[in-house]
């Protein structure tokens, strides 16, 4: 595999020289699979040819090799190093050798007391709530953060939480985020505490003592892009490229059907069927339903998947530079969306994916859609779900309005 990096014989035998000399070639189709260029590959091979040779004069071993070794061999070493590639590659280099079992996991992570808690806690969401994974990634990255924050570099004492810790912290996380990114806080942690109350890890339960996040229904109208601005968004994009015409895709799955950003990160290849033009959207809740490809979208996703990079992933979108793989969430799909609205030259109060889900809701709503009719499209669990979009219908609720005894309405 040396040879898609190196066309010169006498390149493959001095790299496979010392004591990771056996193991180079192997990196360099970790390198391949992962889709990088032969400029990109070359830097990141010339990096653990550097540090090969380090240890090599040190004789040192292969099985010798940890993060203490690595870390004293970016310290000591800077000439003829690339400073931004060798740290990942010698990363990638660490993960190799222990995914063929030469050197050992990672010391401390396994044993710390972090860790014990985060995988049973995770085994706790999975077997016995059955939530999905996006959700247990947030409550597991919610929990971490809290006992980071409060216990900090000292041992985890989960029975000395009181009360004020979760007031303090929340406190802290609402004035950083938005109301419902806050109320996934308040929702994780309670769901955190019910678990350690379960297993007698915290003598009270401490879920009653975390406060809610005001943020009433029907308070405020979804914020969502006019007809026209959503055809200029689209119009925007440079489909002559690679990254346009996967932005273009994108952009079009929020905008016509609707797809919360996460339903369009986990999007499988096998879930487009190209013979009945239907589209598997792996929704909320493990809830998985059927829609219709529209023309327009259907032609956008077979323009990019013509020219997707090859790789072992199922994923239907992908990063564009190496390592070729498919996003890593949600805020992958936002990015999109906000570099979308600056090329459109639109400023809208909220730049998230939801503004086309809005936006498309609105729309129905105005071409005469019923509230039922844009749930099932929108694949609303409850109908209250979408009485929010009533409340944009102006013409509708003008005619319900009662006069006013001073004037005119």
């Amino acid at each position: 595999m040396l040879d898609q990096f190196y066309a010169d014989p006498s390149s493959w035998e001095r790299l496979r020289l010392g004591p990771l000399g056996t193991y180079i070639d192997a990196f360099a189709q970790r390198l391949s699979s992962r889709g990088y260029a032969r400029s990109a590959g070359r830097r990141k091979i010339q990096a653990v040819a550097c540090f090969n040779r380090w240890l090599e004069r040190r004789q040192c071993y292969a099985e010798d090799v940890d993060e203490e070794v690595v870390s004293a061999f970016l310290s000591q070493r800077r000439k003829g190093l690339h400073r931004r590639e060798a740290p990942p590659a010698l990363q990638m280099l660490l993960s190799q050798l222990r995914d063929a079992g030469i050197i050992r996991c990672a010391p401390g992570r396994e044993e710390s007391p972090l860790h014990a808690v985060e995988q049973c806690f995770a085994r706790y969401l999975t077997q016995e709530r059955g939530l999905a994974k996006p959700t247990i990634d947030n409550y597991l990255s919610i929990a971490c953060t809290f006992l980071s924050e409060r216990f900090g570099s000292k041992p985890i004492a989960l029975d000395e939480l009181t009360p004020r810790d979760t007031t303090g912290f929340i406190v802290c996380q609402v004035n950083r985020m938005s109301l419902r990114s806050a109320q996934l806080v308040t929702t994780a942690l309670r769901s955190f505490f019910r678990f350690l109350y379960e297993r007698g890890e915290i003598p009270t339960d401490l879920a009653c003592s975390v406060p809610a996040v005001a943020n009433w229904r029907f308070s405020d109208l979804p914020k969502f892009l006019e007809p026209q601005h959503v055809e200029r968004l689209l119009t925007c994009c440079n489909r002559s490229c690679p990254t346009g015409r996967r932005d273009y895709a994108v952009l079009l799955l929020l905008a016509r059907l609707g797809l919360r950003a996460g339903e369009v990160v986990h999007m499988q290849l096998d879930d487009l069927d190209w013979e009945r033009g239907e589209l598997l959207v792996r929704g909320k809740s493990l809830r998985h339903d059927r829609l219709p490809i529209p023309k327009d979208v259907g032609e956008a996703l077979a323009g990019y998947l013509c020219h997707r990079p090859r790789c072992s992933s199922r994923r239907v979108f992908l990063r564009i530079n190496a390592p070729l793989q498919g996003f890593i969430g949600s805020s992958s799909v936002c990015d999109i969306v906000r570099r979308a609205l600056v090329r459109a030259g639109l400023h809208p109060a909220r730049k998230g994916s939801h503004l086309l889900r809005h936006g498309l809701a609105v729309k129905m709503l105005r071409g005469g859609a019923s509230l039922a009719e844009i749930g099932e499209i929108l694949r609303h669990e409850l109908p209250s779900t979408t009485e929010i979009y009533a409340k944009v219908d102006v013409a509708a609720l003008r005619a319900l309005a009662l006069p006013w005894q001073g004037g005119e309405l």
